[in-house]
């Protein structure tokens, strides 16, 4: 089941106006395309949140499409949560946990 996905701002950019590496990505157990998973894994396979592959379909460390070998292997320099290299963070700092020191935490203020 191959589907043309739409082109997540972090895609390899290979498609003409689709992400060729979307359509690729599969369920962990390689029967339906990712996020559409209906194996006993489907809870968690259905659902991405923070930081996930180029695509955008699957969770970063577990790509499944033609990428995976330089996906699923971070080296060098990481972006702020740790799951992607430098400037390739697709988490747009969710994963980040706690306040810095430089921070100010208005939101408890009265």
């Amino acid at each position: 089941m191959t589907t043309a996905a739409a082109m997540p701002k972090a895609c390899c950019g290979k498609g003409d106006g689709t992400c060729v590496c979307a359509a690729e990505a599969k369920c962990s157990c390689g029967k339906n395309s990712a996020l559409h998973c209906d194996c006993e894994k489907s809870a968690t396979e259905n659902t991405v949140a923070g930081a996930t592959c180029s695509c955008g379909q699957r969770a970063a460390g577990k790509c499944t499409c033609s990428r995976s070998a330089t996906e699923n292997s971070v080296s060098g320099a990481t972006c702020a949560c740790g799951k992607r290299e430098k400037g390739a963070c697709t988490c747009d700092g969710a994963e980040v946990g706690g306040a810095r020191a430089e921070e100010i935490d208005f939101t408890t203020r009265k």
